[in-house]
């Protein structure tokens, strides 16, 4: 079984009671219909006859059209209740599984691809228990058909057995093909969604060079090909529905044609020739199910994208904790992604600085020491455990991480800091990264709400750098984490890292010449391994050292 195929199958089962609910209905609602077939029959009948019993059946058909009405209201909300409560499940369990995988994903997919994955396709899984149960609920009403036909007369059983064996088949070609269709015309959309979300990020660049316009056509570029799979998904539909749709009046012909024959032999009632018809038309009904095909092979499509998402792995952690230590960080033979660390040590409590030239891999070796991304070979410990085996609340609890551009996070500033702060964790963090000042200038202080907290980049990146202050209580790793700060504020900031009172290890991924001088010591990347390691002023004797920090004055 695809992988699509079981999630659409765990879709199902996610909708709560309300699959449960739909089937209820739709079975109730198949067996009404085929009764009244039968109802009107006998009231024919008696009303032919002139008897006086006419009256009762009449009663019943009311009725059996009453209850019909009755399980299609209740369907219609059950159809309804079911995919949203699948498709919020589904939502939730593939955002849970995103997030837990890290950067992973946004290294598999870009990032509009995700949304889409998430947004619009979760949404057309979540509607496979209304098209998986509704499809299945025209079951019943061929299968009472059969049954019926064979009471009233087994060679018209044979006539619509026929006719639904043409229906199954053309039913079957469509759902293949519509399901191959739908997965390209998903494709797109994704593309699209991807281009947009790009296009969005760099707004603010595409504005100042002009070049709307050019961004506009590269962004709907992939729109023939959305209108080209949108077409074959019309045309596959017509083709089949024009097939399925011309069984329905043949079948009902053959049923009269044949039931003439046995009515003038009188072998048939009038009434009993009425529900012969009627029941060709109710065995017919799975032709009426290319709308719930089409459902269910647009929700095996998106399946198949939700799956692929679902595949990546996530971050497994253990089970251990940190025993009391200083914040030693030890690697140890680590490799990964084309830089080779070896073994290296940072004493706890000590400041260290990683430099090298654009993509010497600076920001990899802080991940790992992070564990945002673990090596390909070797292993990384904080006091003595190595990383993957920390569970992740202790794992996050030891580690604070500050990033270049923060993505802020939570409903106000001081959630961005510390989401379950300790008494005057926030302000003393703020504070370290020179963020206090301008945040109690904020209407609400440390209570606004982020949307109405309008930053600059430096400021941002501060209420960052806050954050891995109030987090981090063993190891500090900062990449590129000072960038967007002034001259007199990066100072400040490297004043307060450089004299932590908590006594954490700091591991700073830097391209300015003052913060590797203030470091305890220095970690030189070139080349894809680390060609030195000491105090600044022991490497500044290098040439090419000097040559890392050509052109910063600072």
């Amino acid at each position: 079984m695809r992988a699509g195929d079981r999630l659409v199958i765990g879709a199902v089962r996610r909708g709560g009671p309300w699959p449960a609910v739909l089937a209820v209905t739709a079975i109730m609602g198949a067996a009404g219909e085929l009764a009244i077939p039968y109802l009107i029959g006998r009231t024919v009948d008696a009303l032919v006859a002139r008897q006086a019993g006419g009256t009762p059946w009449l009663a019943l058909c009311a009725c059996a059209v009453a209850a019909v009405m009755l399980c299609e209201s209740l369907g219609v909300w059950a159809r309804g209740a079911s995919g949203a409560h699948a498709a919020a499940t589904l939502r939730s369990g593939l955002l849970r599984h995103v997030l837990g995988t890290g950067p992973a994903a946004t290294r598999r997919f870009p990032e509009g691809e995700l949304v889409t994955r998430a947004g619009l396709n979760a949404e057309e899984v979540g509607r496979a228990p209304e098209t998986v149960t509704s499809a299945l609920a025209l079951l019943v009403p061929t299968a009472g058909a059969l049954v019926a036909l064979t009471l009233i007369a087994p060679v018209l059983t044979l006539t619509l057995g026929a006719g639904i064996v043409v229906i199954v088949l053309v039913l079957r070609g469509f759902l293949r093909t519509t399901t191959a269709i739908a997965g390209g015309y998903q494709e797109v959309q994704g593309e699209i969604a991807a281009r947009l979300v790009d296009a969005m990020d760099g707004a603010r660049t595409i504005a100042a060079a002009g070049t709307a316009a050019q961004e506009a056509g590269r962004v709907l570029a992939p729109l023939p090909g959305l209108r080209a799979h949108g077409m074959e998904l019309w045309r596959a539909n017509a083709s089949a529905a024009v097939r399925s749709g011309l069984v329905v009046p043949l079948l009902e012909v053959a049923v009269l044609a044949v039931g003439g024959f046995m009515l003038a032999a009188g072998d048939l009632t009038i009434g009993e020739l009425y529900a012969a018809a009627r029941y060709a038309v109710l065995g017919a009904a799975l032709s009426t199910a290319l709308g719930h095909v089409s459902g269910l092979a647009r929700a095996r499509a998106a399946a198949e994208r939700v799956s692929a998402v679902l595949d990546l792995t996530p971050v497994a952690h253990g089970t251990r904790t940190l025993p009391p230590g200083p914040g030693t960080v030890e690697f140890r033979d680590v490799a990964a992604n084309g830089l080779a660390v070896g073994d290296l040590t940072l004493p706890g409590g000590s400041v260290t600085a990683v430099v090298g030239r654009s993509g010497a891999g600076k920001s990899l070796l802080a991940a790992m020491a992070g564990r945002l991304t673990d090596p390909e070979r070797g292993t990384v410990l904080l006091d003595g455990v190595p990383l993957e085996e920390l569970t992740g609340e202790e794992l996050r609890r030891a580690i604070g991480y500050a990033f270049e551009r923060p993505v802020l996070v939570g409903e106000t500033i001081g959630d961005a800091i510390a989401p379950d702060p300790v008494p005057g964790r926030v302000a003393e963090a703020a504070g370290a990264a020179c963020a206090d000042a301008f945040v109690r200038r904020l209407p609400l202080g440390y209570a606004t709400p982020l949307r109405d907290a309008p930053m600059s980049g430096g400021e941002r990146q501060r209420i960052g750098l806050a954050r891995a202050f109030a987090q981090g209580e063993r190891l500090l790793v900062l990449d590129d984490a000072t960038s967007s700060l002034d001259t007199v504020t990066e100072r400040q900031v490297g004043r307060a890292l450089t004299t932590d009172h908590h006594g954490r290890t700091r591991l700073i991924a830097a391209h300015r010449l003052a913060t590797a001088a203030r470091a305890d010591q220095v970690v030189w990347l070139e080349d894809g391994t680390v060609r030195a390691c000491g105090p600044h002023h022991v490497l500044w004797q290098d040439p090419a050292y000097r040559a890392v920090f050509q052109g910063d004055a600072t």
